[in-house]
């Protein structure tokens, strides 16, 4: 027994222990971190919306398109979705939007809600309020019709993001009137009518062009920009498609899919020890570590459980098998040549990982591609992938070889 790995393995079971209890389905974790199931597992509604560009110019389209996601996404979590799923695709052409919102069966208010054109429109603030007061606003008929469009920049003097904004001629008169009497007080900008910034004008702002400053992060004056941008922009969108999933139907997708990567793991560790025997039977308790501590963390970083999640979850469990395979491999090829088991184990260790890193980084590569350049489903089979791989690599090399290094003797054994 190596003693310098038992701490590791204590640690390690430990750690299992707690997941298992973590990831149960019946666990004491589901009351304030439930399990996040996707549209396809749950039902629920599938909204495809295009996006008319025909006014907007080449320019400003990606901006435009991602301010209307960022808009639809403040409108859906009015509903209480649990997780809902806001993205946006190209079709030649055809500017899309897609919302997936798991567990409304009823769609109709939701459309409603959802796809109507973005309002944008400046507010004086009449009292700022208090704890026990709500502030007042008073509209000055400065909205997006006069609004031309808004552009991230960096300042010159300390570089920090700040956002540009332009009006037209009439939106330029109506805006040096209301600037110039709110000097030192801010200016609410709303959105859907509700409040999404509040900049304090510095001097009364003479030709329509104006700077909102206030130590944003980059993705946060993007973010402004681009729903100042959806709400001032002719942009209208239009529902060509809805789709309503039974809970009945996800419910037989999900009891298919789990009973089926259950037969595929199992018959994967029947494999292992019929084939490796002994070592078969440390790469099983590998296995079992492995699918424990990554449902943990899909559960604990609340990523969103679909059908093409879960393929991708079934997928990483035949590639950390495959790199126990190899380390076996070439740990029998160490026997071979009649020296101890506990230096052909390491010997295989060495020899194998390689071959194990190389295939892992190139699949989590693949993974952070796919992951980027596509949505939807196929976005959630690459995530579920990539974490899956880069457990298995630690499952792999860390607890295999700890196992072994802690319960196989130092003795010459044959090739089994």
């Amino acid at each position: 027994m190596n003693r310098n790995s038992v701490p590791v393995l204590i640690l390690v079971v430990a750690l299992t222990i707690v997941a298992s209890l973590f990831v149960w389905p019946n666990g004491f974790s589901n009351s304030f971190m439930p399990w996040r199931l996707g549209l396809d597992l749950i039902g629920g509604s599938h909204l495809l919306y295009e996006v008319d560009m025909s006014a907007v110019d080449a320019s400003d389209r990606t901006s435009v398109l991602n301010g209307l996601r960022d808009v639809m996404e403040r409108r859906v979590n009015v509903f209480g979705v649990s997780e809902p799923q806001v993205y946006t695709s190209k079709v030649g052409e055809s500017h899309r939007i897609i919302v997936d919102l798991a567990g409304i069966k009823d769609s109709k208010s939701a459309i409603q809600q959802i796809g109507r054109t973005a309002k944008l429109d400046f507010r004086e603030v009449l009292d700022p309020g208090s704890e026990d007061k709500e502030p007042t606003f008073a509209q000055t008929g400065l909205d997006g019709r006069f609004f031309k469009k808004s552009q991230v920049a960096f300042s010159q003097n300390i570089g920090e993001p700040e956002i540009l904004i332009e009006f037209d001629s009439e939106g330029a008169r109506l805006f040096e009137e209301i600037t110039g009497r709110n000097v030192g007080r801010p200016l609410a900008i709303f959105l859907d009518d509700e409040l999404i910034s509040a900049p304090t004008v510095n001097e009364k702002i003479i030709g329509g062009s104006a700077v909102i400053s206030g130590r944003f992060t980059a993705d946060e004056a993007k973010n402004l920009a681009g729903l100042l941008n959806a709400g001032a922009l002719p942009a209208p969108v239009n529902l060509i498609s809805q789709q309503v999933i039974g809970a009945s139907l996800g419910a037989d997708s999900l009891n298919k899919t789990l009973v089926a990567g259950l037969a595929g793991t199992l018959l994967v560790m029947l494999f292992m020890l019929v084939y490796y025997h002994k070592l078969g039977f440390f790469s099983v308790v590998a296995l079992f570590i492995y699918v424990v501590l990554t449902s943990a963390v899909f559960k604990l970083f609340g990523i969103t459980m679909t059908l093409s999640g879960i393929a991708g979850f079934i997928l990483s469990i035949g590639m950390a098998v495959d790199a126990n395979i190899l380390i076996f491999e070439r740990t029998k090829e160490g026997l071979k040549k009649n020296i101890s088991m506990v230096a052909a184990i390491e010997d295989g260790f060495s020899r194998a990982w390689l071959s194990i890193r190389d295939s892992n980084v190139t699949t989590m590569i693949t993974s952070v591609i796919l992951y980027y350049a596509t949505t939807g489903f196929v976005k959630g089979f690459a995530l579920a992938l990539l974490i899956g791989v880069i457990i298995s690599m630690f499952s792999a090399i860390s607890v295999t070889r700890t196992l072994l290094r802690v319960f196989m003797k130092n003795q010459p054994v044959n090739a089994k």
